[in-house]
This record gives C-alpha cells, structure tokens and sequence, in this order.
C-alpha cells in the first residue's frame, strides 16, 4: 500500500519507513503538518500515520482536512500517554487506529496489515455489487423480456432479435403455434420501440366476416347500417401514434385482405358509411398461428399482404424447442399462482416435464401449474398426475385410436406422401405425378379419393 507518515521525530519515522517498506509498503515521510496536508493534496495515498502533535498543523487537523477529501484513505494516529483525549477526539473523527508511544513497529504494521485486508474485503464487495447489479439486469433482459421468460438458446435468438427490430417502423409479423405468446412478443417489440408512450391495441382477427373486421377496425359514422346508432371509432384511429397487433391474421377473408392491403399502403382509412379518408400512423405488428408462407402457396392468403405485413418475421420456437425453459417456466408459475406458498415438485417430476411435447406450449405449462395448485389441498408438493394431467388423456386418447386396418394404414401414408411432394411441387400435379411413380390420371384420382387439395 501507499504510505504517508507525518511525525517530527525524525527516528521514528526513518525506523517506522524502513520496516513498512520491508513489509511490502510504498512510504513517504513528512516532518510537519503543513508539509503532510501538501504531500495529501498532490496524492492519493492508501494510509496516513500522523502523530497528534507538529509543527505548523496538528494531527487532527490534518485528519479533518482528509477525511473532507479522501474520506477512503484510513488513519492511524501516534499520540503520547499525555494526550489520549485527543486520540479519542481523532477516533470520532473518523482514524482508523491509535496507537500509544513508544510502540514496537510490529505493532504498526499489525494495524497497516489489518486496513489492507479491509481495502481487499471492500474492493471484493464492491466487485460483487457491480457484478451482481449486471447479472440482474442481464436476467432482466435475457431471460425474462416483458414477461416473455425463456433463457433457451432459441429464445435468446428471439430477444436479440426483438431489441435489433423493436426501435424501427417496420411492420413485423410474428409466427408461432397457439400459445408461444405470441402477443407477449408483440408487447415486447411495442414498449422497447418509439411508440412505447402510444396505445397498444390488441385485435383477434379469428372467426369474423368481413363487415366485423371492417366495423372493428375503420369503425362506422352513424347510420351506417340497421344498429349504427352513432359514430364508431375504429381500432387503427384508437392506436394513432402507437401499435396495432392483428392476432390471428391467418384467419382472415380474402375480400378483407384487400382492403387492408390498401390501407398498409396508403396509410388511410374510411369508416364505415362515411366518405371521408383519415391518415393514420399506425405501426402494424400481426401474427398467425400457421406457417403464412404455405397459406400464401394454398392461395388463402394474399401474397402482396404477405409481403406487407412480413417486413420482418419473428418466429417464435414451440415449448418442446426450448431446452431448461420448462423449468424455468415452472418456477414463475409456482410463484405466481402460490400465493406466497412454498409449492415444490420433485426432481423427478420436472424431468418428466422437460420430456413432455406441450402441445399446448407455455400456455398449457401454465394452466397445469395453476391446476396442480388448485388440486393440492393443504399439501405443497404438487403431485404428477395433476400436472400431467392433459398427458395422460392425449396418450389415453392416441391408444385408442392407434389400432388401424392394413387399408387404413395404407391409405393414411398414400395421403401424407402425396400431401407432401405436392407441397413440395408447388401443387404441380405433373411433377408429382413423376416424382411419386405413377401416372397424371392415378394422382389426380387418388387425390379425389382422398379428397386431397393441391
């Protein structure tokens, strides 16, 4: 450590010096407290040892004057019998030590070795502070993205790419099978954007005609129609300025998928039942539970809108994909639906759990978890046949129907077989014809059989 020793005694310092720095010490002495407070100023210095009288500033005065600027630097006061008051006084002032003259320099080196240890404990303690505050916010944004918990390979993929598109304008079309959440992931991208302090609107689009989709979201003026009692908002001018998620877009009519495309590219709307055309500024996050790309092939989807709304695809991995997640999952779950009570399950039964498919991905975890609570009674280890529950009906279930005749098992792989090279070809029955071996006539037969669509 760096070392200032102030005493007039010039003895004391020169023995005290040369022992400190045979311990490993960096020293420098000062014969007054004018010339000490000086040597402070210019340098930092691990440890002060001053005596409580000198010439030109006493030692408490050099200690007050530190401890107002380096308050980290510790210090070891000397004082004689005659003056142990003052040394009190300097202990309330902030010295580390005192020390009684005459004193053996191992004593002093005893106190010097004792403010290094502490320096080291404190350094290592800050150390820890820092990295701990780093780790929590590495978790914070890594494994638990705006409720979106996952700490996966493939989710951390999906938080990287969330915080490189979330800052654009960019429309954004998020993929992913039924409860991956998918509007979690689109909440994300609307609070880590510049839209953050808009309206987040969330719309299902699944199993509406045209005219509801219309009315929900470009609204109607009064008289529009038999109930149009009075003006209705529609749902883009309520997100002005903000986010617009249309869940579920796969499921929409192709004659509406016109009129949205023209509303994504002009950046207009007309209510129902009025003439007028309102400018929006929207962002437009969608999502589907189908791959769109083979709705597009099957032309139930436009492909134009595809492209509109697919500027950048977020696909979001099915809870099977997820390695460790469903443990991780788990223990959000049980704090959430706990209550404050300490529910566990054995080690045993997590790992039946990671072996599990879920279908139903986060959302049925979700829903097994908060069963097993329900189903629990006055226990706190939740037991397997509640949490897998939905396991053993779907096996139950897939048992019963295993059992196949030689035709019906037959004609299953005919269909999956030519299902997939007409994928494969685009529907292009010339070339599955080809690729499967048989003739045009065969194919297109089988496919009436089988009522297979191409």
């Amino acid at each position: 450590m760096d070392i200032l020793v102030a005493d007039d005694e010039k003895t004391i310092a020169i023995t005290l010096r040369d022992d400190l720095v045979q311990a490993g010490h960096q020293v420098t002495i000062v014969a007054e407290g004018i010339a000490a407070r000086d040597e402070l100023d210019r340098h930092d210095f691990d440890v002060l040892i001053t005596d409580i009288k000198m010439p030109g500033m006493s030692g408490i005065e050099l200690l007050i004057h530190l401890k107002e600027r380096h308050p980290e630097t510790e210090v070891i006061v000397m004082t004689g019998y005659g003056t142990i008051e003052s040394a009190v006084a300097a202990m309330k002032s902030g010295a580390f030590e005192y020390i009684l003259k005459p004193f053996f320099n191992e004593e002093m080196i005893h106190v010097v070795t004792r403010i290094a240890e502490l320096k080291d404990l404190r350094r290592e303690k800050n150390q820890l502070e820092i990295e701990n505050i780093e780790l929590k916010e590495e978790l914070g944004q890594r494994y638990e993205f705006d409720n979106i918990v996952g700490r996966s390979t493939a989710m951390r993929k999906v938080f990287d790419l969330i915080r490189t598109v979330a800052p654009t304008e960019s429309n954004i079309l998020i993929e992913g099978e039924s409860g991956t959440g998918k509007e979690l992931t689109a909440k994300a991208i609307h609070h880590n954007s510049t839209r953050k302090d808009g309206a987040f609107v969330a719309f299902s689009c699944a199993e509406k005609t045209p005219t509801l989709l219309e009315d929900a979201l470009f609204g109607h003026e009064q008289g529009a129609f038999t109930d149009a009692r009075s003006r209705h908002i529609g749902l883009f001018e309520r997100a002005e300025g903000g986010t617009l998620f249309l869940d579920e877009i796969d499921d929409t009519p192709l004659s509406f998928q016109v009129k949205l495309l023209r509303v994504l590219q002009e950046r207009t709307i007309e209510r129902l039942g009025g003439e007028a055309t309102i400018s929006v500024d929207v962002r437009i996050l969608a999502a589907s539970k189908i791959d769109l790309a083979d709705a597009v092939r099957e032309g139930e989807f436009r492909e134009d809108l595809y492209w509109r709304l697919n500027v950048v695809p977020v696909k979001l991995p099915p809870l099977r994909d997820r390695e460790g997640d469903v443990r991780l999952l788990t223990e959000k779950f049980l704090q959430r639906y706990g209550a404050g009570r300490p529910y566990t399950i054995t080690e045993k039964v997590v790992e039946r759990m990671e072996g599990y498919s879920w279908p139903g991905n986060v959302r049925q975890l979700e829903n097994a978890i908060e069963r097993a609570i329900a189903m629990a009674g006055d226990r706190t280890e939740l037991r397997e046949e509640h949490l897998l529950a939905d396991r053993f009906r779907m096996a139950a279930s897939e048992t019963e129907s295993k059992v196949q005749t030689l035709k019906e098992a037959v004609r299953d792989a005919e269909i999956r077989t030519i299902t997939a090279v007409l994928k494969f070809t685009g529907g292009h029955k010339a070339q599955s014809a080809k690729i499967l071996g048989i003739s045009r006539k065969n194919l297109w037969e089988k496919m009436r059989d089988y009522g297979v669509e191409s």
